[in-house]
């Protein structure tokens, strides 16, 4: 008696088939827990984010920027309002630093009752009295007409507190672009009234600004090592699940040889 003839015993088959199912269903288990062991930020960016949507449908005032929200291409109807147009240094474009013009711009239609506004970046210059000019060229406009801006939302930087340190407001020229900074220049800004926490960064600059880079998002993906764990352990459940069949196949195999062994020494001592 071979073992393989045990195996093909019915009472063996069907431990054999449960066997298989349990396997496979660990297996299963393991693909999932290895599906989210590899985590992505967001869905492929170009799919999504050059889709120009609705600022208010991509975020809401009073709210900060979310990853999925960063870097969407939206459009925003409202106008520009001055004098609430200044210049943020340090900012690169094509490999050349230089300066951004920004400014605040409001929303036609309130959300939630209340006035809303948006920071606005709207163009580049590598010359900083070339960008303060188209400034104070726009501070000095008495109104604007309203308009449909386009543009991408990134989220806000954080505040430039060292340089601003022993500079009178005069003179200090922001290097990042800090939303909850740009709000205490902005002069006559309600107290009642909302900010995005992200900015727009115009894809059509104004006056004779270059447009600002404001390449697609990357997506940075993460693994989990611990879920990777998980993935091994279940595969190493399915196949011990059929590890466990076949030795107590095995067992029951080595067992009737033991016992046809005792029962032909029996016969033997009976004839001796």
């Amino acid at each position: 008696m071979t073992i393989f003839s045990v195996m093909r015993r019915p009472k063996w088959i069907r431990a054999l088939v449960y066997a298989l199912l349990l396997a496979a269903v660990f297996a299963l288990l393991g693909q999932w827990q290895l599906g989210r062991a590899v985590t992505s930020s967001g869905p492929d960016p170009r799919a999504t984010t050059e889709t120009v949507t609705p600022l208010t449908q991509v975020a809401t005032a009073g709210q900060p920027v979310f990853e999925a929200q960063d870097g969407q291409m939206v459009s925003v109807t409202g106008s520009l309002v001055a004098p609430d147009f200044g210049i943020v240094s340090s900012r690169v474009n094509g490999g050349v630093q230089g300066y951004w013009v920004v400014g605040r711009f409001d929303l036609s239609e309130s959300q939630v009752g209340t006035l809303t506004s948006v920071a606005v970046a709207l163009g580049w210059s590598a010359d900083r009295s070339r960008a303060e000019s188209v400034a104070a060229g726009l501070n000095s406009t008495p109104t604007f007409a309203p308009q449909q801006l386009v543009g991408r939302y990134v989220g806000t930087d954080g505040p430039d507190v060292t340089a601003a340190q022993g500079k009178t407001a005069a003179d200090f020229v922001p290097s990042t672009m800090a939303v909850s900074s740009l709000i205490n220049q902005w002069s006559g800004f309600p107290e009642t009234a909302s900010v995005f926490g992200g900015y727009v960064v115009a894809q059509t600059p104004v006056d004779s600004l270059a447009a600002i880079d404001s390449p697609v998002p990357v997506r940075t993906t993460e693994i989990n090592w611990l879920n990777i764990f998980y993935a091994i352990e279940w595969v190493i459940f399915a196949a011990f699940a059929i590890f466990f069949w076949y030795r107590l196949v095995k067992d029951a195999w080595e067992r009737e040889l033991e016992e046809a062994e005792l029962e032909n020494q029996s016969e033997l001592e009976r004839y001796n």
